[in-house]
Order: structure tokens, then C-alpha cells, then sequence
């Protein structure tokens, strides 16, 4: 049996923990940017929140959140354009827009 809309959530939440677990240590840019293990797994993360967003709007097309277009355009980015991300673009999302996302999607599972 496939998963619902909630279970994809969860996964957007699961993966914005361990993202804000990542970043634990990391306190600027200049530190993210030269810790590849970090960054390498925060772009998974980001990847898998594109999948699980993605897949829980198709299933409960009530399901929108803030920037989700762009949530959606960040894994072609990540996965296929690779050279073309920008470390002051991921941290800004990961500081500015996963607190945001993170909320909203608390409310829908609230």
C-alpha cells in the first residue's frame, strides 16, 4: 500500500530535523561552504523535502505551502544543473524558508 499526503509531510519534517541537525556545528556560510559532508547531505534533504512536497499535493491537491513552485524547480537544480548551485542560495533556504515551510506544514498535520 502506497503512502498518504501525511506520511509525505512527515518526511518534509523528518528532513528538515535532520538538516537542522546538520547544521548543528555550521554557523556561517563560510562554514557550510567547506564542510562537504554537510552540504552534500543538506542537498539530499532538499531533494527528498521536492520529492515528498510533490508527491503530497498530487495526493491532496489542498496542499500548498509558501515559495512551492521554486521548492519544486530546487531538485532539478540540485540533481541535474549541480553546477549551477549556489551555496548562498541553500543557505539561505535552509535559514530563512525551512523555518517557514516547517511551520506550515506542522499546521496541516496539526
Amino acid at each position: 500500500m502506497g503512502k498518504d499526503a501525511n506520511a509525505f509531510l512527515f518526511d518534509i519534517l523528518s528532513s528538515i530535523e535532520i538538516i537542522d541537525h546538520h547544521l548543528t556545528h555550521v554557523k556561517s556560510l563560510s562554514d557550510y561552504e567547506n564542510n562537504f559532508l554537510v552540504t552534500d547531505a543538506i542537498e539530499r534533504r532538499l531533494a527528498i523535502i521536492r520529492e515528498a512536497l510533490s508527491k503530497a499535493s498530487k495526493l491532496n491537491a489542498n496542499i500548498r505551502v509558501s515559495h512551492q513552485k521554486k521548492i519544486i524547480a530546487l531538485r532539478h537544480i540540485i540533481v541535474h544543473d549541480y553546477d549551477l548551485v549556489d551555496s548562498n542560495a541553500i543557505w539561505a533556504i535552509v535559514k530563512v524558508y525551512l523555518p517557514i515551510l516547517k511551520e506550515e506544514i506542522s499546521t496541516y498535520l496539526d
